[in-house]
């Protein structure tokens, strides 16, 4: 990220955020995998390192859900904030018989529309909406939410992560994969490139109690080079609370 800003008021550098500014920065993105991780696409070694801890950490979560199956293709799931599809098809294509997508950027669904995922069925339906304004209308297993939280406000986190919750099935399970603050002073960052906020480990929590979930498992991805200076990076498991 650049043009990091720790917070200096309190909690509530999301404010800043700006819809309009976060889609014209990806607007100005190419539409490519490489294009959705930024500074960091042109190490191929980034992705494949990131998908590899998503498919091992999914398969923890599942172990935990009672009535979860362990083993096989989950039938349904959602990838919230899905880019060109590099997610869906580097892992939840390998472990969901079929994938919806939601972006809210129009030329990034257009690729994932005219993708051999796409014409296999493999994904589902494409929604070009943001999520703050996405309402699941359909019942998943999993709604996995990679690396676009930061560009809602806390209380538009909390509102999509709510109807997330009623569109689970009774062993569905979220996943929230995101970059964590590095303040010093325990605060979230905004960032004015993109329009976005990196959030404390307490705030999500915070968030999340907030929104009726608890939190059944939680992790911090591994496996990058220490050479590279990069922002933590978490996994969520939620489910609800009752």
């Amino acid at each position: 990220m650049s043009s990091e800003q720790p917070n200096k008021d309190g909690d509530r550098v999301d404010m800043n955020i700006n819809p309009s500014a976060s889609i014209d920065y990806w607007n100005s993105i190419p539409a490519t995998a490489g294009g959705m991780l930024g500074m960091l696409g042109a190490y191929p070694w980034y992705s494949r390192i990131d998908l590899r801890g998503s498919k091992t950490f999914l398969g923890k979560v599942r172990r935990l859900i009672p009535g979860c199956p362990t083993e096989g293709k989950l039938n349904q799931a959602a990838d919230c904030g899905a880019g060109v599809g590099r997610v869906t098809e580097g892992f939840l294509s390998q472990v969901c018989d079929v994938v919806d997508a939601v972006e809210p950027v129009a030329k990034f669904t257009q690729v994932i529309n005219e993708s051999p995922l796409k014409s296999s069925n493999v994904v589902g339906d494409v929604y070009t909406i943001g999520l703050q304004d996405w309402n699941p209308d359909k019942k998943y297993d999993l709604i996995w939410i990679q690396f676009c939280i930061g560009h809602l406000n806390d209380h538009q986190l909390v509102e999509i992560i709510k109807r997330c919750c009623a569109a689970l099935t009774e062993t569905g399970v979220i996943v929230l994969k995101e970059n964590m603050s590095t303040d010093s002073q325990g605060h979230d960052m905004y960032d004015d490139e993109d329009s976005s906020v990196t959030r404390t480990d307490a705030k999500f929590r915070s968030l999340f109690e907030d929104a009726g979930m608890r939190v059944i498992t939680s992790e911090i991805q591994t496996g990058f080079p220490k050479n590279f200076k990069l922002l933590p990076v978490r996994f969520y498991a939620l489910r609800p609370k009752t």
